[in-house]
């Protein structure tokens, strides 16, 4: 494949300015980790004779440089062991590259991987295999020094992320082989697994001394702080590494490369834009650790013993940032001059020295301008001054839409009957809804399209969760987040958990229409469930709940979403945790589970959550962003990080949307069969999960038919909604917890924006 500047013997772009708040430390035992580490890559063969590196190359890569850097605390056999750990890394790196990837050889390259898992086992003490290379010798060697002492949790964790970053490699040699450029979500996505940042969080808490307690690990303030670790360090490592991966190599899997490709701009420019994610990661980092991490502590009541933990192991990430930009400054494996600059940079002409900061090692983190201004204040500043105006009717685009829908022949009696049942619950009490808006909203055709064949009353229940979904979802940042309400809104949360009973007993006595919905749903939909399905669609409930009240902590701080963190969340508002349960309920005994953990099931799920997710905010965008002051719509989100007018958000989030279309389709006619061989999957499981893409591709189509047929949307259709609420219901109680006496406030009308 051509690369993108044929001739790269100039640096392709100027490495932009960087955010960097923390500054780097350098650890004091560099050059006894520098020797241990050259005669154990000499003793595991990883130098002469490799055929990937000899001693020159270890040497000018320094890697025991980056561990000093970024393990600036740790004594001397713990910052050798780490060192090792990272040689080996990018060593199996350069091997699987000049092995399989330059040759394409799928099949050598996933038997070498598979040979890897026995030298990872869960006991630590039990035996290996013979190691028949550098890799497998120095994995085994490495395992051997480090698992020993871990939790069973850790381990696992770790386990996971040394698997991904081992067999994720074969999902860029494919695109390789077909010479494909991902789209910006899937990259990030796979990018956290190929690229290794999430191994090597794992590696921060064992060089602390710290394990992450597991009654947080897998919570979301944790699983941000690591996922903005991992994506600012790739994303940085991408544009340090440009020149020689997509020059050198022949590599497609690259940040830079992959928004050159996706918005048809200069190399320049899409470097400058990765730099921007960067920033917004690193702050989306600062936001989660200084606003999450106490609520979380206080919810999980967490010891100070594990709250030391935690706050060890971020401050361990963020040494690793400061450190491993320093390391790329330095590295001869990477792009790092900066072409026609001079220390202080053209924009740094004319401003006092102070300003500029000092320089030299340990420094970064000293510029004051780079923290207040160009890298990092004035994107803070925009991010929090979401302020709502009128935006005019959304203008909706021809989308790409291959999909055809067909409905229930039990349509109209279906909306018949919701209507009554959204009486019988009382959504029509309190002044959110009343029967026309409800008509007007037309739930039962979406799900006629969702399931064009299932009985009458199985349409009922899934009308009457797109209902009640929708209720909720427009409760949350009405009630609570105008309100500036976020406690409230956690308060209301654990209410509808407890209205899912697994044992299907019966719950407390409903306060609101939520609850009473909740409820009624939840006995009609679980009691036919086995337990494990039962406990498995109630987790994906819990999951939707949470999102509601992010939501509401965003609107509390004026905060307008950091584009990553806003489409990973915007698939759990959408309720897309509920449609992947119900969905794989049907063959749990058919499919293994380890398949779902898959890139190929993974990327077939996201990809048509992502497109169903951002049509609807499409559609909503003048109804969020005009007559709800709402800050979590795409489009606005676009605005926001790029400071752009609308028409640009707009063509930004349809460009987006045909790529996670064109994705899916790519999963379904590539991926999946590889996939299927890769795992040895029976006629029975194949067999389940075309199904399971079929069904996704039914939801995605009667998504796009009930966009077009609702009255939910249009100008016309909020003007009359906002203009007109029954009298019965205008004074009616708010769906609030117990106790709360406050009222529903008339709903914003867009003059009041004007």
């Amino acid at each position: 494949m051509t690369a993108p500047q044929e001739n790269l013997s100039r640096q392709p772009f100027e490495l932009p300015e960087f955010y960097l708040p923390h500054p780097a430390r350098l650890n004091p035992h560099l050059e006894e980790a520098r020797a241990h580490t050259r005669a154990w890559a000499a003793e595991l063969g990883m130098l002469e004779g490799s055929g990937v590196w000899g001693p020159a190359d270890l040497e000018a890569h320094d890697y025991a440089l980056l561990c000093a850097y970024t393990h600036p605390e740790c004594d001397g056999p713990m910052l050798s062991l780490v060192t090792d750990w990272y040689v080996w890394v990018f060593f199996f790196d350069d091997w699987f590259l000049e092995r399989f990837k330059r040759s394409g050889d799928r099949a050598a390259g996933r038997d070498a991987l598979e040979r890897l898992a026995p030298f990872m086992p869960a006991d630590p003490h039990a035996p290996v295999p013979e190691a028949a290379n550098p890799v497998e010798a120095g994995l085994a060697d490495l395992w051997r020094r480090t698992v020993p002492g871990h939790s069973a949790d850790w381990i696992g964790r770790f386990t996971v992320s040394t698997r991904n970053l081992l067999h994720e490699s074969l999902w860029e040699l494919d695109n390789i082989n077909i010479g494909r450029v991902s789209n910006p979500v899937e990259y990030v996505e796979q990018r956290r697994k190929v690229g290794g940042a999430p191994w090597s969080a794992g590696i921060v808490e064992h060089a602390v001394g710290v394990e992450v307690p597991p009654s947080v690990s897998e919570e979301r303030a944790l699983r941000v702080l690591r996922d903005c670790f991992a994506d600012s360090v790739h994303f940085r490592n991408d544009l340090f590494s440009y020149e020689r991966e997509i020059g050198k190599e022949g590599e497609l899997s690259n940040g830079v490369l992959v928004l050159e490709r996706f918005f048809g701009c200069t190399t320049q420019e899409a470097a400058d834009q990765l730099n921007n994610m960067i920033t917004s990661r690193l702050q989306q980092f600062e936001s989660t650790f200084f606003t999450e991490l106490p609520a979380l502590f206080a919810e999980k009541g967490l010891d100070p013993d594990g709250i030391l933990a935690v706050l060890t192991y971020a401050r361990g990430l963020q040494d690793w940032q400061s450190g491993g930009h320093e390391w790329h400054m330095r590295s001869s494996r990477y792009m790092n001059t900066r072409p026609g600059r001079t220390e202080a940079g053209p924009a740094d002409a004319g401003l006092p020295g102070w300003l500029r900061g000092p320089t030299g090692l340990g420094t970064t983190g000293a510029n004051i301008r780079a923290l207040l201004g160009l890298t990092g204040g004035a994107r803070r500043v925009r991010r929090h001054g979401n302020v709502p105006h009128r935006v005019g009717p959304s203008v909706i685009p021809e989308f790409y839409m291959p999909l055809r829908n067909v409905l229930n022949p039990h349509l109209e009696g279906a909306r018949g009957r919701l209507i009554e049942w959204n009486r019988r619950m009382g959504f029509f009490d309190e002044g959110l809804w009343w029967e026309e808006k409800a008509r007007d909203y037309d739930f039962a055709l979406c799900s006629a399209g969702i399931d064009p064949e299932c009985s009458p009353e199985a349409l009922d229940v899934s009308a009457g969760w797109l209902s009640w979904g929708t209720y909720a979802d427009d409760a949350y940042p009405l009630v609570f987040g105008s309100a500036r309400a976020p406690a409230a809104a956690r308060a209301q949360t654990e209410r509808l958990r407890a209205c899912m009973t697994l044992d299907l007993s019966a719950p407390p006595p409903p306060a609101n229409a939520m609850e009473r919905g909740l409820a009624d749903l939840w006995r009609r939909t679980a009691a036919p469930m086995e337990p494990r399905g039962r406990e498995l669609f109630r987790t994906a409930m819990f999951r939707v709940l949470d999102s509601w009240v992010w939501e509401v902590d965003n609107q509390a701080a004026n905060r307008v979403p950091d584009p990553v963190d806003y489409l990973e969340m915007r698939r759990v508002t959408f309720g897309s945790p509920m449609t992947i349960a119900l969905g794989r309920m049907s063959h749990l005994d058919v499919v293994p589970e380890e398949v779902y953990a898959s890139s190929a099931m993974q990327s077939l799920e996201a990809s048509a959550f992502d497109y169903s997710a951002l049509m609807n905010d499409v559609f909503s965008y003048q109804k969020e962003a005009e007559y709800e002051g709402e800050l979590h719509n795409c489009l606005i989100v676009v605005e926001n990080f790029f400071d752009c007018d609308q028409a640009t958000a707009l063509r930004v989030v349809n460009d987006l949307m045909t790529s996670r279309m064109k994705q899916f389709e790519h999963v379904v006619q590539n991926e999946l069969p590889v996939m299927y061989e890769d795992f040895g999957l029976d006629a029975a499981a194949r067999a389940a999960l075309d199904r399971n893409a079929e069904e996704l591709k039914r939801w995605m189509a009667a998504i796009h038919v009930w966009h077009l047929g609702t009255k939910r949307y249009r100008e016309e259709d909020l003007e009359r909604h906002h203009a007109h609420r029954p009298a019965a219901a205008a004074g009616a109680v708010v769906p609030n917890p117990p106790g709360d006496g406050r009222r529903l406030p008339p709903a914003p009308h867009r003059a009041a924006w004007a």
